[in-house]
């Protein structure tokens, strides 16, 4: 690999607001087609250092260098709502200032390189989560970028998808930078991670794979500790003189001024042991009281070949029944499961009083404009006080910074956390959950898969991490590429 620098950062500083940087005199250098992941605690800056290397932030005092203008491109998390009326063919071209000869065949082979085949005529709503994220790939790579940004590029792909990406990162001959959350997927790559360090607002270098970098931070967190500890004991120690000699007098209070200075010294010498990011407390969906059938589904639609076939089944959801949707990418599962809350579907029947609680994998079904009280607010049910409310939603780290706050501008983590916490306000008879764990802190998955294995109503979910699934009781199964 070539040891020529494309990117480096020098004593790098910058803040959102007056004296609380994000980044301090921050410098570090990427090696050109170097594979580096991008680590560090919720809130460490990692987003804010891609928009930094993308210049759309700019430095308090320091500088972002490029070697010979280096283009950067990124592959977003999700597609901007806005792009969702437009034609394939038209959001590939939004890529480009001005228009491009051959672009078509330019989008061709991009496809192919993130193995999404699709219709050029197809609008990019109508895609499924699994190829709306191969398509914000490809829009990343047919700008040809010397630096690719990929920031959770494993949300909605299945093992198929992931398995391709890899396949294609390691072959890949450019630099790349990744925030994810899917340590397998990093390993398989990763050369390198740039750590943020929230407490210290500075940047570690490692070098080697994804596991061997965790496992060197793990043991420099331990030296850490162990160092505080034993210069807890030195300062306490030092303290008790301090007080003895303090009382003696004469010289000897002189010497306890001495051994006062010095303590201080030792105390400034402690290091802020970096903490695990905080995790979300237990939680509890309550289950509607209804009686009777849920739902019954006859029938369902699914894609083959690009065009809708109507498949005959037979599924009866009733209380404690979760029901698993698999499939490949682009057959039709969150189609049907839009389809089912909206009511839309000839082939089910829903229980007409059922209360139906949905997580949209794209978030569909929040309003962006309102604030995250009024997200809450619009769910809230009688019993519940404004007080009630607020508690839970800290429970989901939504704390009272945040309910003023236009849900759009939350991060796409947040957002999962407050679709969860309006999940608890419903009183739900039935979850429908399309990849409930996409954009979610891998801390707090456990603590959801217990609340969901826990839960007393029916749920069908589609999910495409089996560690995540197999903590669930799933008692049906729909796998729609086997009707």
């Amino acid at each position: 690999m070539s040891e020529e620098v494309v990117l480096r950062f020098s004593d790098v500083t910058f803040e959102y607001l007056e004296r609380q940087p994000i980044l301090d005199q921050v410098s570090f250098s990427v090696r050109r087609g170097a594979k580096i992941t991008l680590m560090g605690q919720n809130g460490a800056g990692k987003s804010t250092l891609f928009n930094l290397i993308k210049g759309d932030l700019k430095p308090k005092s320091g500088n972002v260098f490029y070697q010979n203008d280096a283009t950067i491109a990124t592959a977003q998390q999700m597609i901007a709502r806005a792009d969702y009326d437009l034609e394939i063919a038209d959001y590939f071209a939004k890529a480009f200032t001005e228009v491009v000869p051959g672009l078509k065949t330019k989008i061709a082979k991009v496809l192919e390189a993130v193995n999404l085949v699709v219709p050029m005529d197809r609008k990019v709503g109508d895609l499924s989560g699994g190829q709306q994220a191969r398509l914000l790939l490809a829009f990343a790579l047919i700008q040809n970028p010397d630096i690719l940004l990929l920031d959770e590029p494993t949300n909605n792909l299945d093992q198929a998808g992931i398995d391709h990406l890899i396949q294609f990162l390691v072959m890949y001959e450019k630099t790349v930078i990744v925030i994810s959350h899917d340590a397998d997927f990093l390993n398989c790559f990763t050369e390198g991670v740039i750590y943020l360090d929230v407490h210290t607002k500075k940047i570690e270098n490692y070098v080697g794979d994804y596991y061997s970098v965790v496992e060197e931070i793990a043991k420099r967190i331990e030296r850490e500790i162990k160092k505080n500890a034993q210069l807890e004991k030195t300062i306490q120690d030092r303290k008790d003189k301090v007080n003895f000699f303090a009382n003696k007098g004469g010289k000897m209070r002189q010497l306890a001024r001495k051994l006062k200075e010095e303590t201080q010294e030792l105390e400034e010498n402690k290091v802020d042991v970096r903490k695990e990011d905080k995790v979300i407390r237990d939680f509890e969906i309550p289950r509607q009281e209804i009686v009777g059938e849920l739902l019954r589904i006859d029938s369902v639609k699914i894609i083959e070949n690009h065009e809708p076939v109507i498949k005959k089944v037979e599924k009866i959801l009733r209380h404690k029944d979760r029901m698993l949707v698999s499939g490949p990418n682009g057959i039709g599962k969150s189609t049907l499961l839009r389809a089912l809350v909206e009511n839309k579907s000839e082939g089910a029947k829903i229980n007409p009083g059922l209360v139906v609680g949905y997580y949209s994998q794209n978030f569909s079904n929040l309003d962006f404009e309102q604030t995250v009280m009024e997200s809450l607010e619009s769910v809230r049910l009688e019993g519940y006080t404004v007080q009630d409310m607020r508690s839970m939603a800290a429970g989901f780290l939504l704390t009272g910074e945040l309910m003023g706050r236009k849900v759009g501008d939350l991060s796409e983590g947040q957002k999962g956390l407050l679709a969860f916490a309006r999940l608890v306000l419903m009183k739900p008879g039935l979850l429908i959950l399309d990849e409930p764990t996409n954009h979610i802190n891998f801390r707090h998955i456990p603590v959801i898969a217990k609340a969901l294995n826990h839960y007393q109503g029916a749920i069908i979910l589609i999910s495409h991490m089996p560690d995540f699934v197999k903590e669930i009781e799933v008692n049906e199964y729909l796998d729609l590429g086997k009707l």
